[in-house]
Parts: structure tokens; sequence; C-alpha cells
């Protein structure tokens, strides 16, 4: 059956149409799913029982399970859901003095394989449908009761590589009459699949964009993240710069410190080179240390070394804030460790 859930407003219209139905039901559906937050299409009161038996013999509502649940001390929560298929993904709702952030995945795996990332060696199993990047969104809603202001695509998976379903997704958690999560207040983050700067540039879409870099050479960043093979720096920044000129929104670039690799004052200066005069903004990540990874978190030292140098040659840099650091917080540890226990 179909994933109620996959469908914008838009597009849910027409299936009513397709159904014998009026157009404006949608909107009670719509508004039934993603604001009310109800988990079977008999509590949708004002639809008539014909209509809501006409929606469970269609289609589905894709209610997510908890598999797993992990609590941090500072408020992050890691949750494993069940998927419905056998698979599982990871979600994370951050709390800051701003607001509530959830991190969502966009994929069962990941095909990147970037060298710091718990998600490599994790085999790619398949993208998520739109309904059910969404359904990441309303689970965690349901279960903490908390309204989430803030959504980041920066889970298990590329989001451009699942381009179609992630920019759906972003439609549907925007309207105002559904999560009504403001598009400023969404960010995209991809390694740097350099068409899709290109393609979301024309879409319109006021998210964030935020790109993983981790390195000023394409020798470094190769060794770290092998997108870059495919993608080297050159064209990625030239992608950047094309993208902040056609939608004038700036961008933000992750920075993942490891020690004695891509921490040193002399990476700093390269780093102020690339994206001198770019309306950007750097965002220091301490690594995470993964099981059998390479690269180790850099000190405390080096990190604020290498922001301040940052900010005294124009370049806007913050430190991101480590949460979770108390249970599984890297991306796919969770999952990782629950399929080496089974």
């Amino acid at each position: 059956m179909k994933n109620i859930k996959d469908y914008n407003l838009e597009e849910l219209k027409k299936e009513m149409i397709e159904l014998g139905e009026k157009p404006f039901r949608a909107e009670q559906i719509f508004k039934w799913i993603h604001q009310e937050k109800v988990k079977a299409f008999e509590e949708m009161t004002n639809l008539s029982l014909e209509l809501r038996k006409k929606l469970e013999e269609n289609y589905t509502m894709c209610n997510y399970k908890i598999l797993k649940k992990q609590e941090s001390k500072d408020g992050t929560i890691k949750y494993l859901f069940d998927v419905l298929d056998g698979n599982a993904i990871e979600t994370v709702l951050m709390r800051y003095h701003h607001g509530n952030s959830i991190c969502v995945s966009s994929q069962i795996g990941c095909k990147m394989g970037c060298k710091f990332c718990a998600s490599t060696g994790i085999n790619f199993i398949r993208s998520l449908t739109s309904g059910e990047i969404v359904e990441q969104i309303i689970a965690v809603e349901q279960d903490t009761g908390e309204k989430k202001s803030n959504v980041v695509f920066m889970g298990i998976g590329e989001p451009f590589d699942n381009y179609d379903n992630v920019v759906n997704a972003i439609k549907i958690i925007n309207n105002p009459k559904g999560l009504n999560i403001g598009a400023r207040h969404i960010s995209i983050s991809t390694s740097g699949i350099v068409p899709k700067i290109y393609q979301l540039a024309e879409e319109n879409i006021q998210c964030t964009l935020s790109i993983s870099l981790h390195a000023t050479s394409n020798e470094k960043r190769s060794s770290m993240m092998p997108v870059n093979n495919a993608y080297p720096i050159e064209e990625l920044m030239k992608a950047c710069k094309e993208y902040i000129k056609k939608t004038n929104r700036r961008i933000s670039f992750e920075y993942a410190l490891a020690k004695d690799n891509n921490d040193n004052l002399q990476d700093a200066k390269e780093l102020v080179k690339l994206l001198k005069g770019m309306l950007c903004h750097v965002n220091l990540i301490p690594i995470n240390k993964i099981e059998n990874g390479k690269f180790d978190k850099s000190s405390n030292e080096n990190i604020m070394k290498f922001r301040d140098y940052l900010n005294d040659h124009g370049i806007v840099a913050t430190i991101r804030r480590e949460l979770g650091s108390d249970i599984d917080a890297a991306c796919g540890q969770l999952r990782r460790k629950e399929l080496n226990r089974d």
C-alpha cells in the first residue's frame, strides 16, 4: 500500500480526486497527520466513515516503532526507529536555547564512505521515501510531546543522493497547513555532489545549504571523503559561488577537526584563502572518534586557535556544541552497534 505521508498537499489533493472525493478533504487529512499527529485513519473524526474506509484500504500511516532510545544528560535523545521493513534508521533530537532541532536520516546506510563517519562500513540498503523522512519528525514529536523548530538533514545518508524525496519532504515539512517549519529553519547537508548544488539553486527553497568540506586540498579531502575524487574542490567551490550568486543565501561549511590531520594553523590559512569573499559561515566540528576509525579529535586548544584565526581574518566561524557525548552521538553509531550485536 501507498504511504500517505509521502504526499505533499498538492499531490494529496490529486489522490483525493482519484478516490472520487473533493480536494478540500486533502487539507483535512494533511492537518490530521502533521498537526494532530494521529496514528490511525479512524481518528480523523471530521471525515465520513466511507472516506476513512477508503483511506484504510488504499494507504498506510507508516507509524514508526522505537527500537532503541538513548537519552543524554544534556537533553539530547537518539532514536533507532524500525522503518517497518526489517531495517532501522537513526534520528536525533537536540535541545538548544533557541529551540529544539531534529536531525533526520535520508537513507538506510550511505554510499559516500567518509572515513570519519560511523555510517561507513554499514551496507547501503535504500533511500527513504519522503514520508519516511517526515515520519521521523512526527514520531519524535509524538514521543516527546514537544514541537520541533528546526530540521537538519545531517543524519545517515547523503541527502543529494536522494534528492527528489528530500526536496519533497522539505515541501511537506514547510507547509503552513502541516508541520509549518519555516524553510530558513531547515538545513540540508551534502558531502559535495556538485550537480545537485546547481539544481537546488533553481528550486527557490529558502533552506540553508551546508557543505561538508573538512579539508582545503584535493589530496587531503580525497583521503577523508572519496566523493572528492568525483567532484574536486575546484568544482565544488565553483558550484558554491554560483549557488550564492543565484540565491543570495549564505552557505555553511562544515569542517570536522581531526588531530594532526587538518587542524593546524596552515590549514586555517588555506581555508581563509579558499573562502575569502564568499557569503559563508564555517561550523567547526570536534570530530567524534569511531570504532576502527583513523581520526582522533583535535585538542580544545587547537580548535579554539583555529576558530580565532578564521574570525580574525574575516571568516565567521563557530564551534559546534558537543551534544550527546555520553551516548552514541556520532552519526551511525547506534545503528552500527545494534547491527553488530545482532
